[in-house]
């Protein structure tokens, strides 16, 4: 090394000699990455769209193959043609069809999901008797933060509406959107006519059928045009519950007696006929998802369902706990970095006071944090929110923060031990060590 005192020029000597600007600048980055820390999201993983939409058909009783042959080849001749898909995926299982479409990376999608649900709607040979309305959906990629479990020695019936309580009361607290209930049979009214019941009314089972299906159902009613304006008519008269069934008029008969649903059949308000069964310590159990959707945190989330679960009141036999908190995760890779942001920083100071000065060992130090909030504002400014990944790879880096500062600081040391002004001496160390310090990242 040459003991000449080196001519400051270019950026590392246009800031040796404006400390003023080179404060500023610091200042800057601090403010402006505690500002964008305060603000970034905090997920689990980075959330990303999968470019999805979802065209799902219940056809209940049929196989997989029927289902492939009368929903799901239809719904590929529908809308195959339709711009901006990549590819089309098909699922056929036993009572229900699916049908993906992957799109293209420069479409916009809500013009294609409108073109799907129109392609879709026109599909007129479904087949006619059991298949269901299609549903056209957007695929999501919400990423589940907690559970939540309902349990207890109590009926199906009496956890499922606890559970659907807590989702209701959940998503009304105003940093959470989405809860699912999961892991249990959905409601269902079962209305059973037995052959006798039949041939005593003279009736047939198509001809209970369709009493039921015109007996509950909502039916527009076109408008009447009046001086103030179209008044639209509708019928309500859609029934959900089983005691709603029963008063249901099958048939009267010549004498004017009126014949009830209840009076030759069976109204069952149970549910559907599945082997969806979840235990939870050996108890009954309803599981509840709780996702993050938007600009919530995932921290700030958990968080709140566990004070929720821990001050909810329940009935007697019924239980709350969560279970597969993911945001317990996160909270250990945040409390890792800030664990070992603290000791490369005192073991930095450390190394520094003691074999070189407190002076450089006091502003090699205050680079770690430095840098870490101009990384926290250069995510931002790129979207990377804190997740497990972005956090990974700052503790990744945190060692390589550490040891270049060290190895600057040392550098710079040196050169005022062969008697080098202060500023001189930052300059020369700087500017020798930057080539291969930024290579060596």
């Amino acid at each position: 090394m040459s003991d000449t005192p080196a001519v400051p020029r270019g950026l590392i000597g246009w800031f040796v000699t404006n400390r003023v600007a080179a404060n500023l600048l610091m200042f800057a980055v601090l403010a402006s990455g505690a500002i964008a820390l305060s603000r970034m999201k905090v997920e689990v993983f980075q959330e990303v769209d999968p470019d999805l939409i979802r065209v799902e058909v219940p056809y209940p009783g049929a196989s997989p193959s029927e289902v492939e042959e009368g929903i799901c080849l239809r719904v590929e001749e529908a809308i195959k043609g339709i711009k901006g898909i990549k590819r089309l995926r098909a699922d056929a299982s036993e009572g229900m069809g699916f049908v993906v479409a992957e799109l293209e990376d420069y479409v916009d999608g809500d013009e294609v999901l409108d073109d799907i649900k129109a392609a879709v709607g026109r599909i007129q040979d479904f087949p006619p008797r059991n298949a269901e309305e299609p549903v056209v959906v957007d695929v999501d990629a919400n990423i589940q933060v907690i559970s939540v479990v309902v349990y207890g020695d109590a009926s199906e019936r009496t956890l499922k509406e606890a559970a659907e309580l807590a989702r209701d009361e959940l998503t009304a607290m105003p940093n959470i959107s989405l809860v699912d209930v999961v892991s249990t049979r959905r409601y269902e009214v079962s209305i059973e006519v037995s052959e006798a019941s039949l041939r005593r009314h003279a009736m047939t089972f198509d001809q209970v059928a369709e009493a039921v299906r015109g007996s509950s159902l909502d039916l527009p009613g076109g408008s009447i045009k009046t001086a103030g304006g179209h008044i639209l008519l509708r019928t309500k008269g859609q029934r959900y519950r089983g005691d709603d069934f029963e008063d249901i008029v099958v048939m009267t008969q010549a004498d004017g007696t009126v014949v009830y649903l209840d009076d030759m059949a069976s109204v069952v308000d149970g549910f559907e006929d599945s082997d969806i069964q979840t235990y939870f310590d050996g108890k009954p159990a309803v599981l509840l998802k709780v996702y993050r959707v938007g600009d919530q945190g995932a921290l700030s989330v958990a968080r709140t369902v566990k004070a929720y679960v821990a001050h909810h009141a329940l009935p007697d036999g019924i239980a709350m706990t969560t279970w597969f908190d993911r945001s317990e995760y996160l909270q250990g890779r945040i409390n890792l970095l800030v664990r070992n942001a603290a000791i490369g920083g005192v073991l930095v100071a450390v190394a520094l006071i003691c074999f070189l000065d407190l002076r450089l060992a006091l502003w090699t130090t205050l680079g770690i944090p430095i840098s870490f909030m101009g990384g926290f504002a250069a995510m931002a400014v790129m979207g990377v929110s804190i997740n497990m990944i972005s956090l990974f790879a700052l503790i990744v880096v945190l060692g390589i923060v550490v040891d270049d500062a060290i190895v600057v600081g040392e550098n710079v040391f040196a050169y005022r031990q062969r008697g080098m002004a202060p500023r001189e001496a930052a300059y020369a160390g700087v500017r020798e060590m930057a080539t291969p310090v930024v290579i060596a990242v």
